[in-house]
C-alpha cells in the first residue's frame, strides 16, 4: 500500500469513519427521516448499547488508518460493520443507501490495499 492513491484513500476513508463513529456520540450531523421498521431497529440498537459499539469501531478504525497500525487488521473488523449497514439500507431504508455504498466500496479497496497481509491466513 505504497502508492500515493492509496496513502490518500487511507487518509481519507480514516477521517470519513472517525468524523461518522463520532457523530454517533455527539449527534452533530441531523438524522433525517427514517420509516418505522428503520426507528424500531435503531431504537433497539440504542437501548443495547450496540450503536456505540459500532462508533467505537468506526473511530479506531479510522485512527488505525491514519496512523497506519493495525489497519489491515481494522478493515476486516469494519467489514461487518459495513455489511450490517448494507443490509440494514438495502431492506429498512433504500433511499438512502449512498453513504453507505461509500463506506462498503472504501473498505473493499481497502481490504485490496492490505491483500499482503492477508496471504498467510488465505491459504489452503
Amino acid at each position: 500500500m505504497n502508492s500515493t492513491f492509496f496513502i490518500a484513500l487511507r487518509f481519507v476513508f480514516g477521517i470519513f469513519l472517525i468524523v461518522f463513529g463520532a457523530n454517533k456520540f455527539l449527534h452533530f450531523m441531523p438524522a433525517g427521516q427514517m420509516s418505522e421498521a428503520a426507528m424500531n431497529y435503531f431504537s433497539a440498537l440504542m437501548s443495547t448499547n450496540t450503536l456505540y459499539v459500532v462508533a467505537i469501531v468506526e473511530i479506531l478504525s479510522g485512527l488505525s488508518l491514519l496512523i497506519n497500525k493495525f489497519g489491515a487488521l481494522m478493515m476486516i473488523i469494519l467489514m461487518t460493520v459495513s455489511v450490517n449497514a448494507l443490509l440494514f439500507n438495502a431492506f429498512l431504508e433504500p433511499g438512502s443507501i449512498g453513504l453507505t455504498l461509500v463506506l462498503l466500496i472504501l473498505n473493499i479497496v481497502m481490504l485490496y490495499a492490505y491483500k499482503e497481509r492477508y496471504k498467510d491466513i488465505l491459504r489452503p
